[in-house]
């Protein structure tokens, strides 16, 4: 589960722009979600593998090039379908905690 949700948090926070690889890091771990280059690295290149990502090289005034990784049109539809799933999640985990005394056969709790 957090994978998916690792790989739905990365492709929300390149979304706003083009960002660099620690960049991204500095957003999750903002977010309390901690991520370090050995899990970042590999779940951007499959991103850029599957067309989801693009990438620019930007030359650097302090070391060697950055690679800026942006959303694809084909990312902004995969992220945009994200979105909607993790609603409908966020609904259904909440609801089911919350509970709801409207369910079949539940009339004493709702009166």
């Amino acid at each position: 589960m957090r994978k998916g949700i690792l790989e739905y948090c990365i492709l929300s926070v390149i979304s706003r722009g083009e960002i660099y690889a620690s960049d991204i890091i500095n957003e999750l771990k903002l977010a309390r979600l901690l991520v370090v280059e050995g899990t970042l690295y590999p779940l951007l290149t499959r991103l850029k593998n599957n067309g989801l990502l693009s990438y620019n090289w930007v030359e650097s005034t302090s070391g060697p090039p950055r690679k800026y990784y942006k959303l694809t049109e084909e990312g902004a539809e995969v992220l945009r379908k994200l979105d909607l799933t993790w609603q409908e999640l966020v609904y259904a985990v909440n609801t089911s905690i919350a509970g709801t005394s409207e369910r079949p056969g539940n009339e004493a709790a709702s009166q």
